[in-house]
């Protein structure tokens, strides 16, 4: 039973693996990185947000997030504003949502590649059998 848990959590951190690297080379074509784009994906979906919920939703530190925002900023991809108190909110600016966009049309490719040998019935059940191991959060 431990080999065959090992084999299987191997798998799905190979899995993984091949993903984010197949991403991060072709991202580059849009002039981003994988971290950069998931950085645009997660405050096209919340502006405004502070960082503390943007590091959550990237699975980074909030230090390391920080620094990421930082380099987004100099790049003109996102503009960061004060909030209320000590909150800095997060957003895309139009070269930001440009890259996003061209991000968008070359994860839908990769990600496509990556999943060609399912059907879609398999992808959905492999969907459903990964988040009800994480608990039924969203993809």
């Amino acid at each position: 039973m431990l080999d065959e848990l090992q084999a299987l959590g191997r798998a799905v951190k190979m899995a993984q693996y091949r993903q984010h690297r197949a991403l991060d080379s072709r991202l580059g074509a849009a002039g981003t990185t994988l971290a950069q784009w998931d950085a645009l994906r997660a405050i096209s979906r919340a502006p405004g947000a502070p960082a503390r919920a943007l590091a959550a939703a990237t699975f980074q530190s909030e230090q390391a997030f920080g620094a990421l925002a930082g380099r987004l900023t100099a790049l003109g991809l996102i503009d960061r504003r004060p909030g209320r108190g000590r909150r800095i909110e997060h957003y895309l600016t139009p070269s930001g949502e440009e890259v996003l966009s061209a991000g968008h049309g070359i994860a839908g490719e990769v990600l496509a590649s990556c999943y060609s040998n399912l059907s879609p019935a398999e992808r959905t059940t492999l969907l459903d059998l990964l988040q009800r191991i994480d608990g039924g959060a969203d993809a």
